[in-house]
């Protein structure tokens, strides 16, 4: 491999502790990037390993989205032995992952700043349910849990139906891409600094963190957000509609959208209506726009109304299932199903990674390992190691 051809991370070595979601994300991202990443499980491995089904082979679906680029290796903390190793890695390492619950490593002997203090130029960053400090530090999180109590769900699904779940683990996923910049944030201090340094992150805090426009609107007016279901709060037109054989989604973003939208669908006197001429004036007057909208697109079918939507450039585009998202042209022209060679699956298939770097390139380069794969290599090393 050329020098040019390294990834960004080649030569970081990655501690993770962590298990479940979003800590093996974050890891995850660093290890696409070119971090060795050693993951630690206890005996009975990560609990995602028995999360289905699905299963494949005995592999849990659920522990192969999340654990590609690292190698594994079981270790019980509960015993000294298992301690001494976790010490001998950190020993070595530029990052420690862990997301047990507050104060759970310091109790078991393997305090995080004690760590820091033999290598210090080690990054530790902890992934908490609802942070290390305040009155409910102590709970668990699951990111179901936070979805709840972190208003997302008070925000999602129908206006008049009940609080609704997002359909993927949305907040252990964006915890995992937060600590995941926040620790090569840390990385890059280090260069200046020359040691390393604790990093605090829950899922609320950023859960709370991407409230962005609703919470803002809620500090600025004191008025509770709603439900809009599909739609937006302050855009309009910015929804799902249904065509004549189904629905299709809609954003109209300025005013200038909004000309070329009403031209596009034949109805150009919507866009002299008074009550619809601004933004301001269309979320004013929502109901009336959105039945007139409602009405018309039913007579046609969905690909009509977006060829002749996006021919007037103006976002549209399908309400697509998941399988089709995956078989489509443009998701496969971006490389964003990878193939890898795993031990008892055979020929996997993985989503892929999202950045491409012009010179840097992150890549796949090894399967979601088997539990304790890479034991024995990781002690051999370990006992080779001269500091």
């Amino acid at each position: 491999m050329t020098t040019e051809a390294r990834p960004p991370l080649d030569g970081v070595l990655v501690l993770d502790l962590s298990r479940v979601l979003a800590g093996p994300y974050c890891t995850m991202i660093l290890g696409d990037l070119g971090a060795d990443v050693i993951k630690v499980e206890p005996p009975g491995g990560d609990e995602t390993r028995r999360w289905g089904p699905p299963f494949v082979n005995g592999e849990s679906a659920y522990f192969l989205a999340v654990n590609r680029n690292k190698r594994s290796i079981v270790l019980d903390l509960k015993t000294e032995r298992g301690r001494e190793v976790v010490r001998r890695i950190a020993a070595r390492a530029d990052i420690l992952v862990e997301n047990f619950r507050p104060g759970t490593l310091a109790r078991l002997g393997l305090d995080l700043a004690e760590l820091r203090e033999r290598n210090p130029r080690l990054i530790t960053l902890s992934i908490s349910g609802m942070g290390a400090t305040g009155p409910e530090s102590g709970l668990p999180g699951y990111d179901f849990i936070v979805q709840a109590a972190g208003g997302l769900m008070s925000i999602t699904g129908p206006p008049e139906g009940p609080p609704m779940k997002v359909g993927v683990a949305v907040v252990d996923l964006t915890t995992g891409m937060m600590a995941a910049t926040a620790l090569l944030a840390a990385l890059h201090a280090r260069h200046a600094t020359g040691k390393g340094q604790h990093i605090d992150i829950s899922l609320l805090e950023t859960q709370v963190a991407w409230l962005a426009n609703v919470a803002s609107a809620y500090l600025v007016t004191g008025e509770p957000p709603r439900r809009y279901g599909n739609a937006h709060p302050t855009i309009v037109p910015y929804q799902t509609f249904d065509a004549a054989d189904g629905p299709f989604a809609l954003a109209v973003g300025n005013d200038a959208q909004w000309q070329r939208l009403c031209a596009a669908i034949g109805r150009p006197d919507l866009a002299e209506d008074p009550r619809f001429r601004t933004n301001p004036d269309r979320v004013a007057n929502r109901e009336a726009l959105v039945a007139l909208l409602a009405e018309h697109f039913r007579a046609a079918p969905a690909a009509e109304w977006i060829r002749r939507i996006a021919a007037a450039d103006v976002p549209v585009g399908p309400v697509r299932t998941v399988p089709e998202v995956l078989e489509s042209e443009q998701v496969k022209a971006r490389g964003m199903i990878e193939t890898v060679e795993h031990p008892t699956v055979g020929e996997l298939r993985l989503v892929g990674i999202p950045f491409k770097f012009s010179a840097t390139p992150a890549s796949v380069r090894r399967p979601p390992p088997l539990l304790g794969e890479h034991t024995a290599e990781i002690e051999a090393e370990l006992a080779a190691y001269v500091p």
